[in-house]
């Protein structure tokens, strides 16, 4: 474990959250959206509708409230966009790097840390984050990033670059499919440790040429959330 990997597994120690903290970690149910998912290749994931059907009921199946997981998961959903999908194995983009939360449009949610607005805007591309928000975090004189995809609208237009963020406080509500780049309800939550020339955007989702550059800039966000 990197000493970066520490320091967010002993900040996760705090019981640290993005969504409602009254949900209990029994509440968040594994999911697998993997191309190694042979019920999920019975599904139509072009259609986000499709793919939320059967999210829920994944959820309800496991008496849960929100569905988790993903991350450096090597996944077939992008197929259907041309923003991921290069028709070359070494440059598509399949493996996601960030940690979703799959739940209901108008969830609030929360920054784990404290921290600073960094940049913000609405990614429009098909299948992209939408509304995006990055925080800025400054821990044990370490400096990284958080990002958050797939929001509301109303998620970004008020904000603006440096508010001040507390730790707990509502920053955003997630989007629905109209505005999120055309997915189920659900947050995309990434931890960036160098930020490079990005504003309002980080990549997501990684080709197998580059992962290993990933893996290590954008560690598991799960050490922070510890579900």
């Amino acid at each position: 474990m990197t000493s970066f990997q520490q320091l967010l597994t002993d900040l996760g120690n705090e019981s640290l959250y993005v969504l409602d903290r009254n949900i209990p970690k029994s509440a968040y149910v594994p999911l697998d959206l993997s191309v190694t998912n042979e019920e999920l290749q019975k599904v139509d994931v072009s259609s986000a509708s499709k793919l939320g059907e059967y999210i829920n009921r994944h959820i309800a199946i496991n008496n849960g409230k929100v569905a988790y997981g993903g991350y450096l998961e090597k996944r077939g959903i992008y197929n259907r966009s041309a923003y991921f999908n290069q028709q070359n194995l070494e440059t598509e983009r399949t493996i996601h790097l960030g940690l979703d939360l799959w739940i209901e449009a108008e969830t609030p949610i929360y920054a784990p840390l404290a921290g600073e607005v960094h940049s913000f805007q609405n990614n429009t591309n098909f299948g992209d984050y939408g509304p995006t928000i990055i925080l800025k975090h400054v821990l044990n004189a370490v400096e990284f990033y958080t990002l958050y995809g797939h929001l509301s609208l109303a998620s970004i237009e008020t904000i603006h670059v440096g508010q001040i963020i507390q730790k707990g406080e509502q920053i955003a509500t997630l989007g629905d499919a109209s505005v999120n780049g055309d997915y189920a309800p659900h947050l995309h939550f990434q931890i960036i440790k160098d930020i490079q020339d990005y504003s309002g955007d980080y990549p997501g989702v990684a080709s197998q040429k580059d992962v290993t550059f990933y893996q290590k800039n954008c560690p598991d966000p799960n050490l922070l959330l510890q579900l």
